[in-house]
């Protein structure tokens, strides 16, 4: 979400949305300074130093934007030892400055969330040792720059991150129907301390990892035990081809509290088994999904395909399902505190402000929710201001666990949960993925990455090489996406670690040709454009909108006929990145930016990665099943804040 002074674009009557000051800043300062403006004011008070008997150095030094990559203006902050650092908002945009650097457990050394207009301190910065520290803002990672500490020897400068947990690896579930209780759980996601109350399926975040074969019909009864204020719930398995009633609908179908409901997965798709795939449940219910979510109603569904199973690919202990997420922790070990905006629908304020531990949250049960439309947020965390966003890194529901490798080929299957966050998956001795598939099925061949970038709800199947890597240590972790590139960044720190053990015999290969779906010819003719903005304005409300309206639950925006196959435009004109999800059909790329989409996304596909200005072409044949299904941004609170849409198949 960038900071710069941008009108944002209006489809409809509601006034624009005023976006900062001519000249909107962050402005990070040293207390007890005149303002330089040359933003290096500590090289002309000594490099850094104290002054004479001790003062500390002071400086102000302003942090904006640098143009349309969205980075700090800046790139150096300097200050002594003792000096103070503050962080002043100036813009029309809550940001943080974090620290790059962590201590063992992964806590970033410092880290503060400064709302529009606001001051605070930035506690953890007196006291560090003397050296640079990288900062970014957690809620747009793109905002990147130096914090430089100088002075004697001494203070704090962080530690090694320490893998203490082994991974928790969900239990496999592969009975042809499948029962799923939602409870309140109390789940070791930290390595000290008490446990963390979470909302599960099955006991377990993430729930148990639903393994079966394509073409096999599958039942999954879900039962709502979770407290009252839990309210109902709504299950999507996300990436899967099933009929209307079973998708997860945001406001109907609902899984009362003390109630079930079966969802049944036929795994076909026009008839055939449907492709070895990648999915993910989780819940999608109206203006709860992130709350949820947060919460640990998560799990992963694989899709056996028999045809992988003679190509030689790594099997059993060494295919591992990792799903990647973000949270913040209280001081007691319990999810940190999500806040949500006043809703203003109808002209009637309903205050859904939980400002508080999760565990005190009550919205109540809205029942089917009926008429969405019309709504818009209002208040310090409406939109764009919404992203839930958490300080320490999580896999499987662990920070930072450990896993032992044989040194062998080992599939993994990566998926980012978060609600918000990105990450560009690296390994930390330098060595390549090698991705095979997506979420939705095999590549036609195998594509060879330094790097993957993963949005909210995207996968990535990739073959990870330990040969020759007996006795060493090899860290997942994510890094910062390349500069130049307008949009949301990425998030950075260590994710877990695999420790290399022992060398092994390995029968497994990655063969050139891979046995892909078919995909679509796709029309010239393009049937339906998605377009995805942020309209209103802060004080009548804003919303995050496609096609300049907000989610109406009565509202159906498309309507295709069963059969048939479209060409559909997803285009972003907003000022942030967009992770766009559609529902019931996997769909081929057809271009991105006009051009050949890239390697990795000539397979089937559900979610793509819009950055500002960004258009991309899709193309899916509709067929088995009628009914509503949704498109919206998976970046959760933009869904929960209107960014969500309904398209109808019908005979």
């Amino acid at each position: 979400m960038p900071c710069v002074t941008r009108t944002h674009r209006r489809t409809g009557g509601l006034a624009l949305l005023a976006v900062a000051a001519l000249v909107a800043a962050l402005i990070v300062h040293v207390s007890g300074s005149s303002e330089p403006e040359d933003g290096v004011a500590a090289a002309a008070l000594g490099a850094g130093t104290s002054g004479e008997r001790g003062t500390p150095v002071s400086a102000v030094v302003r942090i904006g934007l640098a143009g349309p990559t969205g980075d700090y203006a800046t790139p150096r902050v300097t200050i002594s030892q003792d000096g103070q650092l503050s962080v002043e908002n100036n813009d029309r945009y809550s940001h943080t400055v974090t620290s790059e650097a962590t201590d063992a457990e992964g806590r970033p050394l410092f880290d503060v969330t400064v709302a529009p207009g606001a001051t605070r301190v930035v506690r953890g910065a007196t006291g560090l040792a003397a050296g640079d520290y990288g900062f970014y803002c957690r809620l747009h990672p793109n905002m990147r720059g130096t914090l430089t500490v100088t002075g004697g020897s001494g203070g704090n400068s962080g530690g090694k991150q320490r893998f203490t947990m082994p991974l928790a690896v969900p239990r496999t579930v592969t009975d042809a129907h499948v029962r799923l209780d939602m409870r309140r759980t109390q789940s070791r996601m930290l390595p000290d301390g008490r446990r963390t109350t979470a909302w599960t399926y099955g006991g377990s975040w993430p729930g148990p990892t639903i393994r079966r074969p394509a073409g096999r019909q599958t039942l999954v009864t879900v039962a709502n035990h979770l407290p009252r204020k839990a309210g109902s719930m709504s299950m999507h398995l996300h990436g899967s081809h099933h009929a209307s009633r079973y998708d997860g609908q945001p406001t109907t179908f609902l899984v009362r509290r003390g109630h079930s409901r079966t969802y049944r997965y036929d795994l076909v798709d026009d008839g055939k088994p449907a492709p070895g795939s990648f999915f993910w449940y989780h819940d999608h219910r109206m203006d709860r999904t992130t709350r949820n979510n947060w919460m640990g109603l998560q799990g992963m569904f694989i899709v056996e395909d028999p045809q992988e199973a003679a190509i030689g690919l790594p099997q059993g202990v060494r295919d591992v399902p990792l799903m990647i997420a973000d949270r913040t922790f209280t001081k007691r070990n319990q999810l940190g505190m999500l806040h949500e905006p006043s809703m203003v629908h109808g002209g009637h304020d309903m205050d859904h402000d939980a400002g508080h531990d999760m565990e005190g949250m009550d919205h109540g049960d809205m029942g089917d929710m009926g008429d969405m439309g019309g709504m818009a947020w209002t208040g310090p965390h409406a939109p764009p201001n919404d992203a839930s966003v958490g300080n320490r890194l999580l896999v499987n529901g662990r920070v930072a666990p450990h896993l032992r490798t044989t040194a062998t080929r080992y599939r993994l299957r990566l998926l980012n949960s978060s609600a918000f966050s990105s990450y560009n998956l690296v390994l930390s001795n330098g060595r390549p993925f090698t991705q095979i598939g997506t979420g939705d099925g095999l590549l036609p061949h195998p594509v060879v990455r330094k790097h993957i970038l993963l949005g909210p709800a995207q996968r990535a199947d990739v073959i990870v090489d330990f040969h020759g890597l007996a006795g060493t240590n090899v860290v997942l972790k994510t890094v910062p996406r390349a500069k130049g590139i307008e949009g949301t960044g990425s998030r950075v720190g260590d994710l877990m670690q695999f420790r290399v053990r022992r060398a092994a015999a390995d029968d497994s290969r990655v063969p050139k040709d891979l046995p892909t779906p078919e995909l679509v010819d796709a029309p010239r003719k393009i049937s339906m454009t998605w377009d995805f903005s942020l309209e209103g304005d802060p004080e009548t409300g804003s919303f995050w909108a496609i096609n300049g309206k907000a989610y109406d639950a009565d509202r159906v925006d498309h309507r295709v006929k069963l059969g048939t196959v479209e060409t559909w435009k997803l285009k972003n004109t907003s000022d942030i990145t967009h992770y766009v999800h559609l529902h019931q059909l996997q769909w081929r790329t057809v271009s991105r930016n006009g051009k050949r989409p890239p390697p990795w996304e000539r397979g089937l596909e559900d979610t793509w990665k819009l950055d500002p200005g960004e258009v991309v072409l899709v193309a899916a044949k509709f067929t088995d099943y009628t009914g509503p299904f949704m498109v919206h941004c998976h970046m959760l609170d933009h869904e929960d804040h209107g960014m969500m849409a309904t398209f109808e198949v019908h005979r």
